[in-house]
């Protein structure tokens, strides 16, 4: 069932400037230029030399992944399954699996499968990987192997203005693709268009669970999936000098120049 905006604006004024309680728990120093973390609370830290490091919810070191040179830096970590992780890097149009230890399961060299050109990717609950074509217009699904299991009609056919979504989410039945310019585009796992929801402009946007977070300037967003309902904090002080954030349900993840600090919220 899709929303209408109107509902999305009265959900989004009835709960806008929220209280809430931002409680910092634990400081992560190192060099850290991006990260990700997962639901389990292990942190995954990308270096300025590109080494990838997996923390434990301790905080202790679990894993490391030095092979890091053959395709430059990486732009993306998807860690949604923490058993399996992606890492992306786009001027390849390269895929590097990992399993939990971080070793190496598989190389996917998109081009070889002509996907030429993919900003987004993302697992699927199934341990396969969405890809949105650039070239084609398309969302993909494909296996480890590259090979292609299900695709989206042309989204020329389908929308206007043409989305190019720079995340894709599989989460509980669903597959989110968001155009920060645009909105938040909702498909079954048949490729089919379900819902989209108005959200634009958000920067560190994430799908957790029953939630759509993100943040913009001054704001941190939390947008329920369930209800509509919309909850938006100004950034507390200590956080808002933050290059970038991510989200869990009940922890936020700021980056700074030395490290990350990791807050509780309500």
């Amino acid at each position: 069932m899709s929303i209408s905006f109107f509902v999305f604006l009265v959900a989004l004024s009835a709960s806008a400037q929220q209280d809430t309680s931002f409680r910092l728990i634990k400081k992560v120093k190192g060099d850290v230029v991006a990260f990700a973390a997962d639901n389990l609370e292990n942190l995954y830290l990308l270096s300025s030399t590109n080494q990838l490091k997996k923390l434990n919810a301790n905080g202790d070191s679990a894993a490391i992944y030095n092979d890091v040179k053959k395709f430059g830096q990486a732009t993306l970590i998807d860690v949604s399954n923490p058993l399996r992780v992606l890492l992306y890097y786009k001027d390849f149009a390269t895929i590097v699996v990992l399993d939990r230890f971080l070793n190496v399961r598989n190389t996917i060299d998109l081009r070889r499968y002509n996907i030429l050109q993919a900003k987004a990717i993302g697992q699927s609950y199934d341990n396969k990987i969405w890809v949105y074509d650039e070239v084609g217009n398309k969302l993909k699904k494909i296996d480890e192997d590259g090979k292609l299991l299900l695709e989206t009609p042309d989204f020329r056919q389908l929308f206007d203005p043409i989305p190019l979504p720079q995340r894709i989410f599989d989460q509980d039945q669903y597959v989110y693709l968001y155009d920060s310019t645009l909105a938040v585009y909702v498909f079954d796992y048949y490729g089919t268009l379900k819902n989209k929801i108005p959200i634009s402009g958000w920067q560190n946007l994430k799908v957790t669970g029953p939630y759509i977070f993100g943040s913009d300037a001054r704001s941190l967003f939390r947008y329920d999936i369930r209800t509509f309902r919309m909850d938006e904090w100004n950034k507390p002080a200590e956080i808002a000098t933050a290059r970038t954030f991510s989200f869990t349900a009940s922890r936020l993840y700021a980056l700074r120049e030395d490290g990350i600090d990791i807050f509780s919220f309500r």
